[in-house]
């Protein structure tokens, strides 16, 4: 059943100092302000230039970052102004958190339904429809096995563009396998309780016993091609796996959405390569989201200790890991040769050192908050809290932490159709709702 629990949330500006542990990272948060954002734009180098007007004026802040505490890595300097520790900006909005549904088990990922319902998936492998009116249905019928152990289980979960004619989901698990398990893609069609005519379209050719970075995210792109976001699934230090092109690891696919490789990929035809990489060089990353107003893919991903970062993902490009990172080992030691920038490998537009374990992203376009339109929102783990950016093309000018005194682990973060804002808390097993007071 629903529970209608409005807490009243005010202006908090805080910070915590967890780094997201090689295993489980932990995280949430809140806060309040006021800024007209928007603007994005394209570049290919680590310099962002360029503006696209998302329709309304950027406020610049100024002043001291919202992170306070030390950095892991503190020799490390970034390469352009701006590319970390933003100042703090608080926009001032307030707004209330609703307890949309609870008893979720460990919430993972939520999409909408034309109904007003929603789909909650649960790392243990569970899929439910939250009605809206916040019943809660058992869980759907029809969802293949699952490797549930660590960071693996039921991940991602979409709807269809068009969901209204296809009634097809798509969802992402860790498909579990003799000797290990690795990251799959697989679409049902929706039919009362129960997922029907469930069809693997992807999943990554290589078995790994491990139970860490399974990347997992989904985003359907402008022209109807699917992006799937995969880890590297902790393979030793990393070494040659997210950078080798024959590998899914550390990746994003791009894929139809039948599972077909689109024949405008940047590799197909490239000998030795996977003809479904779209790019390389990831971690972990468990955040991306579409940027509306370029149509591009921006994932945000989990570094190593200081080094949790935002791309812009395009076509072909190299993102380094590991040979370029910010950070450090979790015992201290350089990643590899401990360098943050060679010729050929993107920068990152924003890195947090220490790091806040990013997962879930959503833009910001609606009307239901004026003052975030132009924003990026991003779940944390290890911190406990939500992250609002503020956008100027594609520099990072201002970040403000909210639900710092609320959230738990912040897993996903959608924007509703009314342009509410929900929260899966993995802590709590809950899904929230923040809406305008």
């Amino acid at each position: 059943m629903c529970r209608e629990v409005l807490l009243s949330l005010v202006l908090v500006s805080a910070c915590t100092s967890a780094d997201n542990a090689p295993s489980q990272p932990d995280g949430g948060s809140v806060a309040s302000s006021t800024s007209s954002s928007g603007t994005v734009a394209s570049s290919s180098s680590g310099d962002p230039a360029g503006v696209v007007d998302s329709g309304a004026d950027v406020v610049r802040p100024s002043g001291a970052p919202v992170e306070t505490n030390p950095p892991n890595a503190p020799s490390q300097t970034p390469a352009f102004p701006g590319q970390t520790r933003a100042p703090g900006h608080a926009t001032n909005v307030a707004f209330d958190v609703r307890v949309v549904a609870s008893g979720l088990g460990v919430p993972w990922a939520v999409a909408f339904l034309p109904d007003g319902a929603k789909l909650v998936t649960s790392r243990a492998g569970q899929m439910r429809i939250v009605s809206a009116s916040g019943e809660v249905s058992s869980p759907l019928a029809g969802v293949p096995a699952v490797a549930a152990n660590g960071q693996g289980g039921l991940l991602d979960v979409v709807v269809d563009p068009a969901f209204a004619q296809t009634s097809l989901v798509y969802f992402t698990y860790s498909e579990p396998r003799t000797g290990g398990s690795g990251t799959a893609v697989a679409r049902a069609r929706l039919a009362g309780g129960s997922l029907a005519d469930v069809q693997v379209i992807w999943r990554m050719p290589e078995t790994r016993n491990s139970s860490q970075h399974f990347g997992a995210r989904l985003v359907f792109a402008r022209d109807g091609s699917l992006f799937v976001a995969t880890g590297e699934r902790a393979v030793g230090d990393g070494s040659g796996n997210a950078r080798d092109l024959a590998s899914s690891y550390g990746k994003v696919i791009r894929v139809r959405p039948d599972g077909a490789i689109p024949e405008d990929n940047p590799l197909v035809g490239r000998a030795g390569a996977l003809p479904e990489v779209f790019a390389a060089g990831l971690r972990n990353p468990q955040a991306a989201a579409l940027n509306p107003w370029t149509g591009e893919l921006w994932t945000v991903e989990h570094g190593p200790r200081g080094g949790d970062e935002v791309n812009v993902i395009r076509a072909g490009k190299d993102y380094g890991w590991p040979t370029v990172t910010y950070g450090i080992n979790y015992n201290g030691s350089p990643v590899g040769e401990g360098v943050t920038s060679r010729a050929g490998i993107e920068q990152p537009l924003y890195y947090w050192d220490p790091v806040i374990a990013p997962a879930g992203a959503a833009f910001y376009d609606a009307e239901a908050f004026p003052a975030w339109r132009g924003s990026l929102f991003i779940g944390s783990l290890a911190q406990r809290h939500l992250v609002r950016l503020t956008l100027e093309g594609e520099r990072i000018i201002g970040e403000e932490r909210l639900l710092v005194e609320r959230a738990g682990r912040v897993r996903d973060v959608r924007v509703g159709p009314t342009g509410t804002i929900f929260v899966t808390d993995e802590s709590a097993g809950e899904l929230l709702e923040l809406v305008p007071r």
